[in-house]
């Protein structure tokens, strides 16, 4: 093996992939799989690390969906790198064979990737591809398909706790580009810091949004939310990230995707489920 590879080899990461079912995982080494909401589903996925071991808040897993995932990294995991990811939806390699492979699951990134992309950018953390709404704002698709007094909560819980992060809350808000999914691998002082700013922000949003009596799909809001707040939080920090492209390991019916955007957009049809 040459030096080059010895470098990548040497960085330590480590990628939670969520999961509340069975579900085949990624073979590489730097890759957990991570059974959230183990408190809830106890006799569900016990062949792999169960995040309600450790300081965990695996009991809200119903309203913090992947986020629970991300709590129990943050609070149990000590490696240099820290990442998460999602059972159907990963970062996809950069090795031009492998991605066009058919099998989807040898499309998946390797920790190679992440500390060859890590090495070469200078970059703390590692983003999906912002994803691009083109006709509307960020803030115009959430209100379009999800309860728009969520944002409103956010914006109020952000006013209160941490106004110096306001101007770049508007800002993405205003904007047609999130980093989307609640994806990330980043060096472990900046995978801590931003935990550490966002789950007590998340506290102070539902303070602000009071008592709703939403339904199973729309109570998961924590982890919609959170989706708003990363690039508030990189932006007003200074933190320089890099983009991967994003794999599924199955078919995505982007006819129904675009269907359901649309219907919300023009039709004023909101999301009851996931796509």
């Amino acid at each position: 093996m040459n030096s080059e590879n010895e470098d990548e080899m040497s960085y330590d990461i480590q990628v939670a992939v969520a999961t509340h079912k069975p579900y085949r995982m990624p073979s590489d080494s730097c890759y957990l799989p991570l059974h959230v909401g183990a408190e809830l589903h106890p006799d569900v996925c016990t062949d792999m690390q169960q995040d309600n071991e450790g300081e965990n808040i695996s009991a809200s897993n119903a309203s913090y969906s992947e986020l629970a995932g991300l709590y129990w990294l943050w609070k149990n995991s000590y490696a240099a790198y820290k990442g998460l990811v999602h059972y159907r939806r990963h970062f996809r390699t950069s090795d031009s064979i492998k991605k066009s492979s058919e099998d989807r699951f040898c499309r998946i990134a390797t920790g190679e990737d992440f500390a060859s992309l890590f090495e070469k950018t200078g970059a703390q953390i590692i983003l999906p591809k912002a994803r691009n709404y083109v006709i509307e704002t960020i803030d115009g698709h959430y209100r379009h398909t999800l309860p728009g007094e969520q944002l409103d909560a956010a914006r109020s819980a952000i006013e209160g706790a941490c106004p110096e992060y306001l101007s770049a809350f508007d800002a993405e808000m205003a904007g047609t580009k999130a980093h989307m999914f609640n994806m990330l691998v980043a060096k472990s002082d900046v995978f801590d810091a931003y935990c550490e700013w966002l789950f007590p922000l998340l506290g102070n949003v539902e303070r602000c949004l009071g008592a709703k009596n939403y339904d199973a799909f729309n109570a998961r809001w924590p982890g919609r939310i959170s989706e708003m707040l990363l690039d508030t939080w990189l932006v007003t920090n200074d933190v320089m990230w890099a983009e991967m492209s994003t794999v599924s390991p199955e078919p995505v019916d982007w006819i129904a995707k675009g269907k359901g955007f649309l219907a919300a957009k023009f039709l004023g049809k909101k999301y009851g489920k996931s796509f």
